[in-house]
């Protein structure tokens, strides 16, 4: 379903170190910024950071903000792309694990796709969750008492996953569709709070 609402004013964090899946980030971030979204890229260290393409070296990206500097109550959502280096390293930073706490208590959408849920499992998030990822994961998102399901996109509340390139359109269908669904709430929100004779 095409997102006629756009998504400006958004802002959204996509958590990468050195080794992600190159297109699992670009995909997302081409989405994102092409429906009025600000995407910022937050890593372990300022400066680059290294994409793959599967275990090929691909492009470097420049990082926006380390997580000493980002803060998560200035974003609406975050992203979590897969590669298997970039998904080990980040799921044991201590500050990645936080962030993405802070935005599950936030009930703010975390949208992860391939080996990008190690972080979620390593941050204690995943009990009694729904998700897909990668194939191999299937066996750690259970041990931490997730559901894991093989399907291209699934949805559960806040959470949105996808198990591997592949699957990036219907990804970011979804992560534009439930973005789009925040920005109709505050819409309607600021639009009854102006309306004369409501009372919060």
């Amino acid at each position: 379903m095409e997102n006629t609402q756009g998504l400006e004013g958004l802002r959204v964090a996509i958590l990468v170190t050195d080794g992600f899946e190159q297109s699992e980030f670009t995909g997302p971030r081409d989405a994102l910024q092409q429906a009025g979204a600000s995407v910022t890229v937050v890593s372990t260290h300022l400066g680059t950071v290294q994409g793959v393409k599967h275990v090929d070296k691909a492009d470097t990206f420049d990082v926006d903000l380390s997580f000493d500097d980002a803060d998560p109550e200035d974003f609406d959502a975050v992203v979590l792309p897969g590669g298997v280096v970039n998904a080990d390293q980040i799921r044991i930073a201590p500050q990645a694990q936080q962030f993405v706490r802070s935005m599950q208590d936030a009930g703010k959408t975390i949208a992860v796709i391939c080996h990008g849920a190690w972080l979620l499992v390593s941050a204690g998030l995943v009990q009694g969750r729904t998700l897909t990822s990668w194939p191999t994961l299937q066996d750690d998102i259970r041990n931490a008492g997730g559901h894991w399901v093989n399907q291209q996109v699934a949805v559960d509340g806040n959470w949105i996953s996808s198990r591997r390139p592949g699957d990036i359109p219907a990804f970011n269908e979804k992560l534009i569709e439930k973005l789009g669904e925040r920005v109709s709430v505050s819409v309607r929100g600021t639009a009854d709070e102006q309306r004369p004779g409501l009372s919060s």
